[in-house]
């Protein structure tokens, strides 16, 4: 299942590395037998779903989340594997698209009014 993160950009889920561990939080003695938790992890610097513009940028916006180029989203709030997956995907497309996103532009700066001032 490929991940679209813009109708510009879809990550192919060959890219997408999935890891199940044990979770704590809601199940009761359901949460010691099912492996719930997901840990999702998308290698940014060996992507070729990325252009050389949209690497750099991710490389220097997600600089501080990202481990040898690897950025990685856990997900354990849900009971179910299945829905645990679904929010780690949205996870990581949010995180991705913010890193994508546009700088705002940023405020001139205005001398005061004149009424303002009394």
């Amino acid at each position: 299942m490929d991940l679209e993160v813009s109708p510009a950009l879809t990550i192919p889920a060959s890219e997408l590395g999935w890891r199940f561990s044990r979770s704590s939080g809601p199940g009761g003695q359901h949460v010691n037998t099912s492996d719930s938790r997901v840990e999702l992890s998308w290698n940014v610097v060996d992507s070729a779903a990325l252009s050389d513009d949209q690497r750099l940028m991710l490389l220097t916006r997600l600089g501080p989340r990202l481990v040898a180029g690897v950025i990685t989203v856990t997900a354990s709030e849900r009971r179910s594997q299945l829905r645990n997956r679904q929010i780690a995907l949205a996870k990581l497309s949010d995180l991705v698209a913010q890193g994508l996103a546009p700088e705002a532009a940023r405020r001139r700066a205005t001398k005061p009014t004149r009424g303002s001032n009394r």
